[in-house]
């Protein structure tokens, strides 16, 4: 379903995906499978989007952004492709490319800067700046954004169960499921 008011222009629209009211799509974009683009987003050229995935209303994703399956992207969230924008010297040569990972969310109002990529079942926070990559399962919120924890395929989440050499298990408190992080990142929330 195309609502009447979006603007679709020649891009590929997986199968069952609904486009709301006020939307914009640029050439050469691809949306998966069974997603839902809300009011007033913004899908820029060659933006890729995988099946599943939910972009809330006014949601901005320009050039240089692909988002992975399963992705939720929360109302107003500003994706950037430039970390030194001028208008009167915009060349595609100044493109950075972020890449957002299967299962990851991304709360209301965050910014992701170009050039990060934020990992398989990652949380970002409401109104966050993401600055840096973000870690599988990582929980970062914050202006620039920090790791505070991890979470779960659920989105709970994680307390600690074990620590064994360069790994730590790392348990959902809801549905029981174990994770295995890296002990180096992990001991970036402890710092």
């Amino acid at each position: 379903m195309i609502h009447k008011s979006a603007y679709v222009e020649d891009a590929e629209i997986g199968e069952g995906t609904n486009i709301w009211h006020f939307v914009h799509v640029r050439n050469g974009a691809k949306i998966g499978k069974n997603c839902t683009i809300g009011k007033g987003v913004y899908i820029d050229i060659n933006v890729e989007i995988g099946d599943n995935c939910k972009l809330q209303n006014f949601a901005t994703l320009y050039d240089g952004v692909t988002i992975g399956n399963d992705v939720f992207i929360g109302p107003h969230v500003c994706f950037t492709n430039d970390v030194f924008p001028r208008a009167a010297i915009w060349t595609d040569d100044r493109l950075i490319n972020t890449v957002v990972k299967d299962g990851a969310s991304i709360g209301a109002n965050a910014t992701i800067i170009a050039g990060v990529s934020i990992g398989n079942y990652a949380m970002v926070g409401a109104g966050s700046v993401v600055t840096k990559d973000v870690p599988d399962y990582g929980l970062v919120f914050g202006n620039p954004a920090q790791l505070k924890g991890f979470v779960c395929t659920c989105g709970m989440k994680l307390d600690e169960k074990s620590k064994s050499e360069h790994k730590v298990m790392l348990q959902c408190p809801d549905c029981g499921k174990e994770i295995h992080v890296d002990e180096n990142i992990y001991l970036e929330i402890e710092g």
